[in-house]
């Protein structure tokens, strides 16, 4: 009977240390693993990922499946219960080493229909409604520090290497002829941190730009219906993506809401691209016509003047 470990990570950014570690301190017997490719969207059916496909095609009867923790396998209710049936189906069982399921025997089933227990699908139903609630309110409390630190003038991200008090003797060194390095040493931070601070001093800053050189995008707002925001704030976005959306301002609109979003005309089309799914088939019909009227706004977007458009 082979032991089957299974492991993924939602963006480059991540790794998968963590679920090493609780995966090792298991201690499982010669462990054939398969872990998808970095990046691999939490929001795409785990039946429909490439090395859990891998995973099923190699499995036999009576071969565990070992995930560190649930969420690294499916995160809505209709995935677990999919994902349920079909290890049921090929009859193999499933052991999670960490989190609120690693306690559950997932696989109990009616001895005569052989229907997942009505008891263990009230608790997987109820587990995974919570942790959907967990992230979302922790998406509204990143969002509601990060206005709030705002309205005090302040802004997210790490507090520079090189103080406001203490560039001033940087920079005037700099003009003075100390190098970048000289500098860096004598106040113990790294080269980089020098050449934020001095970067409008830096001779590049001051190159002229070519008079054909196009000129920059300027940000526009767009009025994003919020059955598409709702649908990105869920999915694995860029960085530059995932801000925008998060200072983006929320206005009611009927028993539903807009979010006016305040972006480069790239990123609108990013995002648009990003809520492709919600065009398809599968989508109910509320949410198509949410993201063909996105994509009608985004469309207009030849005009970059940075207006409002609605």
């Amino acid at each position: 009977m082979a032991n089957l470990v299974y492991k993924r990570v939602s963006t480059d950014q991540q790794s998968t240390d963590r679920q090493n570690l609780v995966l090792a301190e298991a201690g499982i017997e010669d462990p054939v693993v398969f872990e998808e490719q970095a990046g691999t969207s939490s929001r795409l059916h785990p039946l429909q990922r490439p090395k859990f496909g891998e995973l099923l095609t190699y499995a036999r009867p009576g071969d565990t499946v070992h995930i560190s923790e649930m969420f690294r396998l499916v995160r809505g209710t209709g995935h677990i219960l999919d994902v349920l049936d079909v290890l049921h189906r090929d009859r193999l069982a499933l052991r999670i080493h960490d989190g609120a399921f690693s306690a559950m025997d997932l696989t109990a089933r009616h001895p005569r229909t052989g229907e997942l227990l009505s008891t263990v699908k009230f608790k997987v139903q109820t587990l995974a409604a919570a942790g959907e609630l967990q992230r979302d309110l922790q998406r509204e409390l990143t969002y509601d520090g990060l206005r709030a630190a705002e309205a005090k003038g302040n802004k997210g991200g790490r507090r520079p290497a090189v103080t406001a008090a203490k560039a001033i003797a940087v920079r005037a060194a700099y003009l003075g002829g100390q190098s970048i390095a000289a500098l860096a040493r004598n106040h113990r931070v790294s080269r980089g941190a020098i050449r934020t601070a001095v970067a409008d001093l830096m001779p590049e800053h001051a190159t002229v730009a070519p008079e054909d050189a196009p000129a920059p995008e300027l940000p526009v707002v767009l009025d994003m219906p919020g059955k598409v925001a709702d649908f990105l704030r869920a999915a694995d976005l860029e960085p530059a993506e995932r801000a925008v959306l998060d200072q983006g301002v929320s206005v009611r609109r009927g028993q539903g809401y807009t979010l006016l979003v305040s972006a480069v005309p790239a990123v609108h089309r990013q995002l648009l691209d990003r809520c492709q799914p919600l065009d398809n088939a599968a989508a109910i019909p509320a949410q198509r016509k949410a993201r063909r009227e996105y994509a009608n706004r985004v469309s207009t977007l030849g005009d970059l003047r940075p207006e409002h458009h609605s």
